[in-house]
């Protein structure tokens, strides 16, 4: 029989990525973000380290299918225009552990420069250069679900002592594979799911989901979610005159009970990337709009409470008050 031809990334987008991204073997990615490099340089840390604990410096933010995904988001910084649904088959992907290794080569080739800057912290840096990464953020860009071999990486992480925290974030339209990875043990420390609409009308408007059934997948991840055994999060991205309209609140709230996460950020959309080409700086909300507007969701959710901000990254955190977990992720 002949072998199967891996998937696999088209000669334009290895030209256009490569020039920001540590591209992985066939499919998969890796970058290092702006707070990551502030961390090496003593200028603060973002608000996943001051939330939950964990560590910048140490950070690999990775996606397993770089610029496949079932949405094409209006606010998304990517070329949403790239992205595709499809359906990676296993004969057709990369190895897991291929994918840790080289992920790890690549990244060491972003931060490298970083050690000759003149406010560079040299322990800091010789921990994140030389240690593996403790904290795996499997998001970047792309949808992480569409990977078949996604549990299986998860859980080789888990195995490896340096790592304290894997974040996963999905957009909830592959709710049967995530369901499939709480059955067999393998879900990250933290589940992201991204909800950025208060009904199907916005949501097709905003997420653009290339599933006839879009809307009805996320909320059915929604219902699953409530069932989950590891730290929850619902990321929500306040998009100013488009869904932050006080007529939604009653509908957020309702979602976002519904799935009884642990965690709400609610993040202000940011004007960057290519969603300057989708949107206006205009919808690019202040913190005090961040704030402005949690405070009043924050008196529909009777089972959650606002417990931080950051300011620099215009974001406000909401935690279930009957949620079994510390904010803090202690190492395991």
């Amino acid at each position: 029989m002949p072998k199967t031809q891996k998937i696999t990334f088209s000669p334009k987008v290895k030209e256009v990525y490569s020039k920001n991204y540590g591209l992985v073997l066939n499919h998969s990615g890796v970058q290092i973000c702006s707070w990551n490099k502030k961390a090496l340089r003593n200028q603060g840390v973002c608000y996943k380290q001051i939330f939950y604990g964990v560590d910048c410096h140490r950070c690999a933010q990775m996606s397993p299918s770089l610029v496949w995904c079932q949405q094409n988001c209006i606010f998304c910084w990517r070329q949403m225009e790239w992205m595709k649904k499809i359906k990676m088959k296993p004969a057709e992907v990369d190895d897991p552990e291929e994918i840790i290794n080289e992920t790890i080569k690549q990244r060491k080739k972003l931060i490298v420069g970083i050690k000759g800057a003149y406010d560079s912290n040299q322990i800091l840096f010789k921990e994140a250069y030389e240690k593996f990464p403790s904290h795996w953020a499997i998001s970047l860009s792309g949808e992480p679900t569409i990977y078949p071999k996604l549990g299986e990486l998860i859980s080789r992480l888990e195995k490896n002592k340096e790592v304290r925290s894997i974040f996963l974030v999905t957009n909830g339209q592959e709710p049967e594979h995530l369901l499939k990875l709480s059955k067999t043990g393998c879900l990250p420390t933290q589940l992201y799911l991204s909800l950025d609409a208060p009904n199907k009308i916005l949501f097709d408007k905003i997420n653009k989901s290339l599933y006839r059934d879009g809307w009805k997948r996320l909320n059915k991840t929604l219902k699953y979610m409530a069932k989950f055994n590891c730290r929850r999060v619902i990321r929500f991205t306040l998009i100013k005159g488009l869904n932050d309209n006080e007529n939604y609140l009653k509908n957020y709230a309702g979602l976002f009970e519904k799935s009884k996460t642990d965690f709400i950020e609610i993040k202000a959309y940011m004007f960057l990337g290519l969603s300057r080409e989708r949107l206006k700086i205009e919808n690019m909300p202040y913190h005090e709009d961040v704030v402005g507007f949690s405070k009043k969701l924050a008196l529909l959710l009777k089972n959650y409470r606002i417990i931080n901000e950051h300011p620099p990254s215009r974001i406000v955190l909401f935690k279930r008050k009957d949620s079994k977990y510390e904010d803090i992720i202690r190492k395991r």
